[in-house]
This record gives C-alpha cells, sequence and structure tokens, in this order.
C-alpha cells in the first residue's frame, strides 16, 4: 500500500512517573499531531481489508463452500466500494474541491492509487477463482461452459431456454433510429455484434440478462446432480434464435456500477419520503463510475462503451477473465455439502433465558441485565422473544423502537403490528436512509403507518443508527421500564452472521435516558436534554469518549498503568486518533481491536509505540463494539452502535450505553482478552497500514476467538442447565422430607 512515510523523529528515554506530566509535554511537542504523515488513508485502509477478507478464501485450512463464499463477499464488498466510495471521490473531482484527505491526497490521488490496489486483489481474486473451481470438480460440483456439454444436455437446456428465457429477453438495437439503450446498475449484460449474410454492415446489440426474475445465476442441468451452466452462457449459445437468419460476429459481456452518492440536500426537503424516493430514482439515472467487460472484448467495442457511458477507457474499465460478477457465487457456497462448510453452528438459548419463566420481563427485573452475544446466542429466543412478549403481555402499555435495517420476513414488523392491534402504544422511528435499504424501509415505514403505528423518521440532517427498543410496562409497584440497547441491527439473517452484542436491562437511569432519546427522536428538535448513563451522539458521545482518554492519561501512573481498549468496526475520526496519540505519549497501554479501515498508525517510536491495532477476520463479520477504560481499576464498558468514525459520533444518533454488572463485565473482559489473543484470525497492524497474519504455533492455539466463543457459549448453558436441575432435585429432596 502506498503510504506517506513519515520522518521518524528520535526516541526519547522514558520518564519516571513522577516526571510524567512535564516530559508528555516535551515529548508532545516534538510532534504535530496535525500532520498528515500521522494518519493513513481510508479508502487504502478498507481495501487493506479486503485483502485480509481475500486470504480467508485463500487460506486451504478454510472449508471449500466457505472459501467460495468469500470469494463472492469480495465481489459484492467491491460494488459498494465503487458505488460508495469512488462515486463520492468523482463527485470531488467534478466539483472541483481541493480539500485533502486526513493523510494529505487529492481526491483524484486517492482514485488513483485504489485502482492500482483494486486491480492487484481483483487478480488475485481471479486466481482464487481458477483454483476453486478445479477444486470444486474433485468434488463432484461442476460450473461447465454450454459447449463442453453433450447433445442431449444442450437440447434439455434449449427447451427449457426457449420456454422459460427467451420470452423476457429484450434485445437493443444501438443505430440511428435506436440510441445507445439505458444500462441499469450492477446489471449482466451481452454486447451481440452481428450481420446479414453477403453484407458488411455490422449491427449492435444489447441484451440484458434477466437475473432478477427468479431463474438462478448458476443453472443445474439434472437435478441433484451439481453440474451447472451459468445463465448468460445458455443465453450467449441460443442467439441464433434471437437473431434468426442473423450471422453472429461476436458475443461479450459487460457490467456497469453507478454511483451511489445521489442524495439531495435535506434541507431543500420539505418531505422526507419523497426525498428519498427521488434519491432512489437518480440512483438508477447516476452517472457510472466502473465498467467491467470480459477478456474476450475487443478493443473498439470497449471504446465504443466507454464512449457511450461517459468514462475514462484507460483508467475505469475493469477487464474480468473468469464469472463476471462473482456476488453469485453464494448460490454455490450454499449448497449442502455438509463436509465442506464449517462445522454447523445452532445459536444456543442465552444460559439465563433458557429456563421455565414465562415472562421475560420477570427475569430482567429479578435475575438481569443480560449481555447477549449474537451469533453465538439466539436472536429469536432474546430479542424476538422480548418484543414478541411484550407485544402481548397486558401489562405492556408502549414499545418504542428504532429501525435501521430487518429482513424481509421480518418477526420484528409481526410483533409490532400484533401490538398494535393489542392496543399498545407503538412508535417506530424508521432510517430511511440506510444506505442500499432504502427502499425496503420506505414500504415498512408505510406499511406500519396503515396499521396506526406512529412512524417517525428521526432528525432532519442526521440518520438514526442506534439499536434500541424500549418497553413501559405496569409493573406491580408502578411504571418500570425495559430495554435492549444493541450493537447490530434487527435483522435475524445478520444476526446469524454478523458477531454482534446487546444487554437487556431495566435500569432506571438508562429507562429515564431512553425516554428523553425516544423524545428527541420523534420530536425532531433537541431542547436541552440530560443524560445520565447514556452516551448518545451527536451531542454527547465523542465528548465523553475524549474526556475518557484524558482521564486515562491523568489516571496513569507506574503503580497504576493506565489501559485503554476499543473495539470498533472502523477507526478514522482524527479527534479520537490525536486523544489516542497523547494517550500512547503518556505510556497508556492502547489496544485497538478494529474490523477494516484504522487510519491511526501504530508502532511508531515516541508516538504510538504503546499501541497496538488487530484486525479479526473469520467465519463471522465483526460488528460489535466495546469501548473499556481501566480508570484506575474503577474499570468502565460500554456497548453500542457507534463507530469512531466522524460521521458516526458528529452526523448521526447512536447510542452507547454503560454495561456495570460484575458478570457482564466479566463477559466482556472474557471476548476483549480472546480476540486480542486469537493466533487464528487475528491480524496486526504496522505502522505503514499493511497487516501480519498471525499464525498458530501449536494445535492448541488453532481455535479461533470466534469458535472460542461458539464452545463457550455452550459451556455456559450446559453449566446453567446443570445447576438448574441441581436446584430441582435438591427441591424434590426437601419436598419429600418435608412430607
Amino acid at each position: 500500500m502506498a503510504t506517506n512515510d513519515p520522518k521518524v523523529l528520535p526516541t526519547k528515554p522514558k520518564k519516571s512517573a513522577d516526571a510524567n506530566n512535564t516530559a508528555s509535554k516535551k515529548e508532545e511537542a516534538t510532534f504535530d499531531l496535525d500532520s498528515y504523515q500521522w494518519f493513513l488513508n481510508r479508502e487504502l485502509t478498507w481495501l487493506e481489508f479486503n485483502r485480509r477478507v481475500l486470504h480467508e478464501g485463500q487460506d486451504d485450512s478454510t472449508p471449500l463452500l466457505e472459501r467460495v463464499k468469500f470469494l463472492a463477499i469480495i465481489s459484492n464488498n467491491f460494488d459498494e466500494f465503487f458505488m460508495k466510495r469512488i462515486g463520492g471521490l468523482k463527485q470531488q473531482v467534478g466539483a472541483e474541491l481541493k480539500q485533502l484527505s486526513d493523510d494529505g491526497r487529492t481526491p483524484q490521488q486517492q482514485i488513483d492509487e485504489s485502482y492500482a490496489v483494486v486491480r492487484d486483489i481483483l487478480h488475485q481474486q481471479q486466481t482464487l477463482e481458477s483454483e476453486l473451481l478445479q477444486l470444486l470438480a474433485k468434488e463432484s460440483i461442476h460450473i461447465i461452459e454450454y459447449q463442453s456439454l453433450d447433445s442431449e444436455q444442450c437440447k434439455k437446456l434449449d427447451v427449457f431456454f426457449l420456454e422459460s428465457i427467451y420470452p423476457l429477453l429484450t434485445p437493443q438495437g444501438m443505430d440511428p433510429a435506436h440510441p445507445f439503450p439505458f444500462i441499469s446498475n450492477l446489471s449482466l449484460n451481452l454486447l451481440v455484434a452481428t450481420h446479414h449474410q453477403n453484407e458488411d454492415h455490422i449491427y449492435l446489440n444489447r441484451i440484458k440478462i434477466p437475473t432478477e426474475i427468479g431463474i438462478p445465476r448458476f443453472i443445474e442441468i439434472d437435478e441433484g446432480t451439481d453440474v451447472y451452466v451459468r445463465f448468460e452462457d445458455l443465453v450467449a449459445n441460443n442467439l441464433k434464435t434471437i437473431f434468426p437468419g442473423m450471422i453472429i460476429d461476436t458475443c461479450e459481456f459487460f457490467r456497469v456500477t453507478r454511483n451511489a452518492i445521489t442524495e439531495n440536500t435535506l434541507d431543500l426537503a420539505s418531505d422526507l419520503l419523497a426525498m428519498i424516493e427521488s434519491a432512489l430514482q437518480d440512483r438508477k439515472f447516476a452517472e457510472i463510475v466502473r465498467l467491467e467487460v470480459s477478456s474476450n472484448m475487443t478493443r473498439q467495442h470497449r471504446g465504443m462503451l466507454a464512449a457511450e457511458l461517459g468514462i475514462d477507457s484507460r483508467k475505469d474499465v475493469f477487464e474480468v477473465d473468469g464469472i463476471m460478477d462473482k456476488r453469485d457465487l453464494f448460490q454455490i457456497g450454499a449448497i449442502h455439502k455438509p463436509h465442506l462448510h464449517f462445522p454447523p453452528h445452532l445459536p444456543l438459548d442465552h444460559f439465563r433465558l433458557a429456563g421455565d419463566s414465562p415472562n421475560i420481563f420477570h427475569l430482567i427485573r429479578e435475575e438481569g441485565p443480560f449481555l447477549l452475544q449474537h451469533p453465538y446466542e439466539s436472536f429469536s429466543s432474546s430479542v424476538e422473544r422480548f418484543l414478541k412478549e411484550a407485544s402481548t403481555d397486558p401489562k405492556v402499555l408502549a414499545i418504542k423502537m428504532t429501525l435501521y435495517r430487518t429482513s424481509a420476513d421480518s418477526r420484528i414488523i409481526k410483533y409490532l403490528l400484533d401490538a398494535a392491534h393489542n392496543g399498545k402504544q407503538v412508535a417506530v422511528v424508521v432510517e430511511l436512509m440506510a444506505r442500499f435499504d432504502e427502499s425496503a424501509n420506505i414500504r415498512w415505514a408505510t406499511f406500519l403507518e396503515k396499521a396506526g403505528i406512529h412512524v417517525t423518521y428521526g432528525v432532519v440532517g442526521l440518520k438514526t443508527h442506534s439499536k434500541v427498543i424500549f418497553v413501559v410496562r405496569q409493573d406491580f409497584n408502578g411504571i418500570k421500564r425495559y430495554a435492549h440497547i444493541g450493537t447490530g441491527n434487527y435483522h435475524a439473517e445478520t444476526a446469524r452472521l454478523y458477531s454482534d452484542l446487546g444487554i437487556l436491562t431495566c435500569d432506571s437511569d438508562i429507562g429515564n435516558d431512553l425516554t428523553e432519546l425516544f423524545n428527541y427522536l420523534t420530536m425532531g428538535y433537541a431542547p436541552l436534554r440530560n443524560y445520565t448513563k447514556l452516551l448518545p451522539s451527536p451531542k454527547v458521545l465523542k465528548a465523553k469518549l475524549l474526556e475518557y482518554i484524558h482521564q486515562e492519561i491523568q489516571l496513569h501512573s507506574d503503580k497504576n498503568p493506565g489501559l485503554i481498549q476499543l473495539k470498533t468496526n472502523a477507526l478514522t475520526d482524527s479527534d479520537i486518533i490525536k486523544a489516542l496519540y497523547l494517550a500512547s505519549q503518556a505510556g497508556v497501554q492502547v489496544d485497538l481491536l478494529v474490523r477494516d479501515s484504522c487510519l491511526l498508525r501504530p508502532g511508531i517510536p515516541g508516538l504510538s509505540d504503546n499501541i497496538r491495532v488487530v484486525s479479526i477476520v473469520g467465519r463471522f463479520l465483526e460488528h460489535s463494539r466495546i469501548y473499556y477504560f481501566k480508570h484506575k481499576g474503577d474499570d468502565k464498558y460500554f456497548i453500542g452502535s457507534a463507530d469512531l468514525m466522524k460521521r458516526n459520533l458528529e452526523r448521526r444518533v447512536e447510542v452507547i450505553t454503560p454495561v456495570e454488572a460484575p458478570a457482564l463485565c466479566k463477559q466482556l473482559r472474557e471476548i476483549i482478552d480472546l480476540q486480542l489473543a486469537d493466533k487464528r484470525g487475528a491480524w496486526d497492524m504496522q505502522a505503514d497500514g499493511t497487516y501480519i497474519h498471525r499464525t498458530p504455533s501449536q494445535r492448541s492455539e488453532n481455535a479461533s476467538s470466534q469458535e472460542q466463543c461458539i464452545q463457550k457459549s455452550a459451556k455456559r448453558l450446559a453449566e446453567a442447565k446443570r445447576q438448574s436441575k441441581k436446584k430441582k432435585y435438591s427441591k424434590k429432596i426437601a419436598k419429600r422430607k418435608k412430607h
């Protein structure tokens, strides 16, 4: 990765604890923390994360079909990267913005350097695809070319084409009478050149492959055989049906990616719902940021497409030698061959919620709070159960929640509707601008409103990214407030794939804070509000985090060394980074578990030699956020929805909650320690932004932190069941003695 190499100043001898303040001031003076050289680039560090993801696919210790999934993940990630990040940078270039990134690069420099890294990763991805296809063939899973089929197979597929695909195709000519057609975002297309017999004139035609109609991308020739032909390959080999009497000269594949950064200025929108719908329409017609072409496409056709699409043929065209749009390989990765997958993992009931109690609110009140660890513990028997019981419990008066993303078959929506039907006051804050889920959220919002649920869209200008369910209940001793606060979306599917945390609590201070928070969200503006425990953004969180970092510096000494440990998806906020540099200079140990983008440079003598950055890549996507400050032994733990990014801290409504119960803090400590000690899925970041993969030195280190979390969850549940059984047995004996 290209970086601006720092001129590292000589390391000064460490001072005694009594001279800490004086020493730190002297050392701080030798570093200009505003200098570009102490920051890495966001785009390039995110691309380095994808190198780590690709490594999971390259690692032959990963089960074969899981390696195929990682190949698909890379393709999906790159689609989003071009739509969001490259699209935004191109807009900056077009607007002639001169503002430099944190590391001192212009928008065009970032595009150029990103392209170099992308092309390198794509080359490795293509090599991996070839390797995996060979390994799949050894397992009797074949993706073959149409032309290698025997006559009976061809005949069968041709009949399928005529009956199920041909009526859906719309060939579009390109000539003076038929202008260049609109090419939809991420669609797979055929560019077909034809001519009449005994004529020289070439006709160009575009055919869109209708992959959205329910026909799988990889068509199984005979059911149960695991022998597949690509959808587009079948179409390409039936062109004589589409162009009868014509000579087919060439058939080439191409695909476009459009800019997703199309939102209008919020201040100009009188109706947020209409504004989002307009932005979605704009995105459909947004400028092209990438053109992918098959390796057999002629230079002339590449140039023609680039010119028609308004892109630079030298920079914005990416050649694909293999399967185009590898996202669809998720279909192959899902083939049911257990020995080619990770060992099955079924989320278990939370060990404290697995008993016979019919009422979750009694459990929370009498035995809580509870820390939930997904996907190791079940989302359905904890979070969904919480909302389900709230929807039917006659003592529940009101339910309020934030909704950022949810699944198409969401039980969450069903339970909200049930609650409204049962006479509860239900209010939902729907985030319409959840990237790529806008259409779904508009549908949910409209659906909920029609059912009589109070739907609001948060605060204009701020995304509502917090993950909160708030329940008001009439308990035996008065009104009591219950809550779930989490790090992940209320999405049952991702709860099985993402590593997330949540807390179920009836803490009165948190209840009071959530009352204030939801009033803020539903009113849409912010009169003065005081929060006792919660750290919401944009008003409170960043200032509090900086305060805790500086407190750790003040409390640090040789007898009580300071310790800051932060687990987050990304660390890109420059103010937080500068504060962590100061902590390191003061001697505070800083451990950072950062999944992807990290702009801080660890290990620079005198500046960040007390900071280490570790990235975990594994079976589950690390998505939880944990913030820990030793605070001279008065440990402070927090979890919540916010990453350490400027947008999350200053332009979103996020919620971070303290975790205070000793048993829950112990669970969080276990997670942090497991991940920092991981020898299987962990990578150590270097000062230049590259990463070194840890390798186990002995068999006992082969289990990743995620695998160990699976094991520990099972042990907790087994122990809870054993204790419950023992308790029931003791009661039975006592009852017999009594009689």
